[in-house]
């Protein structure tokens, strides 16, 4: 990358918009969070009957005095919430005079930002092909961040990326916080089995889509050749005139609708952005309605 994305700037640009979506919501992604499990914490939760081999230090005696029988206490348990970003490392997000990787770079810094105030551990995965490199593994603290960040700056954007292959194999954890995928989604490779996968271990889903202005609202007009950047034995020449300019649109609102539908369908939010789009932008209008943060 010819110039670094996670800079001093942008790392100022985080923290001040930390500092105002706490102004704006009671805590970002959590921290801290209760899990549905049960543990060893101080807040009580239900009963449930004793069993050979069960903790008898746990048996609540006030209960079998009135009773006779052993019932055990169970607690919420307090877990460290994970949050695992995979960001789509495609030629397709840095093809021509598009900004789209620099976009994810800055996205993928301010969530990772935003969960270690929140003490949660940030890992960051790289897309490429049918396997996620990771970038930056169980990152916790303030400290870590500053220190891990700018791995994000030598992350290649090359090749194709099949993000459902990637994922499914690659380690998840059951309910234990959130998955944000980053990538202009521009493939003919299925989204479905991802989403279902990280569904079922009951993770949090964000998919954050992000498209040049060019690819939202193009301008081009006349005769064009247009060749695929991941595939170059596909070709588009067409004499590009209105009608297929409203064509495309059509196209490209049914695409991102599906991605959307897809998304909430399983519990999930999603947002399209903009490679121009500021952080405050995007953070503070689509995610905060969205109903990211709560």
């Amino acid at each position: 990358m010819s110039s670094l994305v996670v800079n001093e700037e942008l790392l100022e640009q985080i923290e001040l918009l930390q500092t105002l979506l706490k102004n704006c919501v009671a805590g970002a992604f959590g921290g801290s969070h209760q899990s549905k499990t049960f543990g060893s914490s101080c807040d009580f939760a239900d009963y449930r009957d004793y069993m050979a081999g069960d903790d008898i230090t746990k048996i609540d005696w006030n209960a079998f005095a009135r009773f006779e029988k052993l019932y055990l206490k169970l607690y919420l348990d307090e877990r460290q919430v994970r949050t695992r970003i995979y960001i789509d490392a495609s030629r397709s997000m840095a093809y021509g005079k598009s900004n789209k990787h620099v976009q994810a770079i800055k996205i993928a810094a301010a969530i990772a930002y935003i969960s270690v105030c929140e003490m949660d551990r940030v890992s960051v995965y790289a897309v490429h092909g049918d396997h996620t490199e990771e970038i930056i593994s169980n990152m916790l603290g303030k400290e870590d961040f500053y220190n891990n960040i700018n791995k994000l700056n030598d992350i290649r954007f090359d090749g194709e990326s099949n993000i459902s292959e990637a994922i499914l194999p690659s380690a998840v954890g059951y309910g234990d916080g959130l998955s944000v995928i980053i990538s202009d989604f521009l493939t003919d490779n299925d989204l479905t089995p991802a989403i279902d996968h990280l569904a079922s271990k009951k993770k949090d889903i964000l998919c954050i889509q992000v498209l040049s202005k060019s690819e939202l609202s193009p301008k081009v007009r006349g005769k064009m050749h247009f060749y695929d950047s991941e595939n170059a034995d596909l070709v588009y020449r067409k004499n590009i005139n209105r009608e297929i300019i409203n064509a495309y649109k059509r196209a490209l609102e049914y695409a991102t609708g599906s991605i959307s539908d897809l998304c909430h369908s399983r519990g999930g939010s999603y947002a399209l952005v903009s490679d121009t789009e500021t952080l405050n932008g995007i953070f503070l209008d689509k995610l905060l309605t969205a109903g990211v943060f709560k």
